[in-house]
């Protein structure tokens, strides 16, 4: 069978699979909507977390950046993991006791505040927001280069399957196929570096092969002018490093769609065991990646740097109708150049570039791989940006239903009302992603880096000083969250290239992927100070905070 008919038939079974799941998962209640009607057992639920936490970022974009970046591309993959560890032992089961479905719904009880909660979720709101256009653009990245569509369409089909099951089956349909999802994207991200890896060095552990590809890229980049591939702070600051790898790592333990996870089981035990199971699943692509990465970035170096640009081979022709992967012949000799340097500078002697979102969907063709394990990645890099944006949406939709809508706006609103207004939220977040899909700010592991920048500065004080610091009262925690996600998203706006004013790097010469650490120690700071400086909270709040903290006990802190 040719490629074309090998990739359909991996899309048009794993998109049944969706379709089927969503029928029999389909719910008609709020509490199945929200939380799966918390029957959802830890190893799925751990399977399920997994396949939500490893988005597009990390399936299509970590191992792209990883390969540009070399050592300092580390901070993803230290940033990220130790997040997700960071949320499963300190924040998610103090969450799960406390038993409300949504953080913002968390904020509002906790620091006894309609106000609270209202900031709350709009910050959800921002921040699914900013996360779930990278889903949408990697989605459409996809469909682009392997079903020869414009990346706009691309991201209309994954938009339109999203909506299908996320609309129909609420978390309990989302949950379910982010189990079939997780199952997918792993197999095409282990299938390939196996086989690369055999092809390599004769190991078929990409982990054991990592080094001695590694040090064979070093003496193969440093003769075309760039650092070593494993030397440290080669291609960015100390400093930046550093303040990137807190903001991913606070911005992990902040984010809404990961948080409600832990909701969806019946008992904080299970909780926690949904914490060690997705870590698991987790550690299984992540340890990969960099293998991952080099193999891609040497096979792309052997292959194409320093041939003559007629007769690049066939990957290289489909690529470039992307749009994603160009060469432009400055020296006008007819070989293709890689050396330090943006290509579109003219004073560059680089003649190519390479969008690194295509490194992980190109690796296979470049390594020459059959057809069908080129197929299983495009089944896997669309099952990763698909999981994620259905519980991102999810945060979008009960964020505006339950803990706006319901609270405020009508409160005896029946079941079936607000079940109705979470669909309608939730189709018209689909419609926005799509939009931002299309029009994305930037590649798609930085768009996410901005959203967990802008996690890490609203979400990550309030939830830890209002788990752990009774004191902390709610203009505090007020004045915390506008204070942090207001100067980071400033920050971000004025300084992310392609975004908007395009100044350079203004406070300290920190990247906007990095800001977030600043905007969240603004918030802790300002939280602390101001908490301090109004009145305690009401004695059964700080008696609430205190209980929550109890290692016993499954049942929620508070009625619903």
């Amino acid at each position: 069978m040719s490629l074309q008919i090998w990739i359909l038939l991996a899309v048009v079974l794993t998109f049944g699979l969706y379709i089927g799941i969503a029928i029999w998962a389909r719910v008609s209640t709020t509490k199945g909507f929200y939380v799966a009607g918390q029957g959802v057992p830890p190893f799925f639920n751990g399977m399920a977390t997994a396949g939500d936490w490893m988005s597009a970022a990390s399936f299509i974009s970590m191992s792209g950046l990883i390969a540009f970046l070399g050592f300092d591309g580390a901070m993803y993959l230290l940033g990220w993991t130790g997040g997700y560890v960071l949320l499963a032992v300190l924040l998610a089961p103090y969450l799960r006791k406390f038993g409300r479905f949504t953080v913002p719904a968390f904020i509002g009880d906790r620091y006894y505040s309609s106000t609270a909660r209202v900031v709350a979720a709009l910050c959800a709101v921002a921040v699914s927001f900013t996360y779930v256009a990278g889903q949408m653009r990697g989605a459409g990245i996809v469909f682009s280069r392997f079903l020869e569509i414009p990346i706009g369409w691309g991201v209309v089909v994954g938009m339109a399957m999203v909506a299908f099951y996320a609309v129909l089956g609420g978390m309990k349909g989302i949950t379910y196929t982010q189990v079939a999802q997780y199952a997918i994207l792993i197999t095409a991200f282990i299938i390939p570096a196996v086989g690369i890896s055999l092809e390599l060095t004769g190991s078929p552990v990409p982990q054991v092969a990592f080094p001695q590809v590694a040090a064979q890229l070093d003496l193969i980049i440093e003769d075309l002018g760039f650092g070593a591939y494993t030397s440290p702070f080669t291609n960015l600051s100390q400093l930046d490093v550093i303040l990137i790898t807190m903001a991913l790592m606070c911005g992990t333990a902040g984010l809404p769609h990961v948080i409600i996870r832990f909701y969806t089981t019946r008992t904080v035990r299970g909780a926690r065991w949904t914490g060690v199971f997705a870590l698991f699943f987790i550690a299984l692509l992540y340890t990969t990646a960099p293998a991952v990465a080099v193999f891609a970035k040497f096979n792309l170096v052997e292959t194409v740097v320093g041939e003559p640009y007629e007769e690049r081979p066939e990957w290289f022709r489909t690529w470039e109708d992307t749009g994603l992967l160009e060469f432009r012949d400055k020296n006008a000799d007819g070989i293709i150049d890689f050396a330090p340097g943006a290509m579109r500078d003219p004073a560059s002697d680089n003649e190519l570039f390479v969008d690194p979102d295509i490194i992980v969907l190109a690796n296979p063709e470049i390594a020459n791989l059959p057809d069908w394990v080129i197929a299983i990645v495009v089944a896997g890099g669309l099952a990763a940006a698909l999981s994620t944006a259905s519980g991102l949406l999810l945060v979008i939709a009960s964020s505006l239903s339950h803990d706006i809508f319901k609270t405020y706006i009508r409160p005896k609103a029946s079941e079936r009302e607000e079940l109705l207004v979470a669909r309608g939220a939730m189709l018209g977040a689909v419609a926005l992603a799509g939009i931002l899909g299309v029009y994305p700010p930037a590649f798609v592991g930085e768009v996410v880096a901005f959203a967990f920048g802008l996690a890490a500065a609203s979400f990550f004080p309030a939830i830890v000083l209002g788990i752990f610091d009774p004191r902390t009262t709610r203009e505090g925690a007020i004045t915390g969250m506008l204070a942090g996600i207001t100067f980071t998203a400033f920050y971000i706006i004025t300084v992310a290239p392609g975004i908007g004013i395009g100044w350079d790097p203004w406070f300290f010469g920190i990247s906007p992927q990095g800001i977030g650490t600043v905007g969240m120690l603004l918030s802790f700071v300002l939280t602390v100070v101001v908490s301090r400086l109004t009145p305690p909270p009401p004695p059964e709040i700080q008696g609430l905070v205190e209980r929550i903290r109890y290692p016993r006990g499954s049942g929620a802190a508070i009625d619903h």
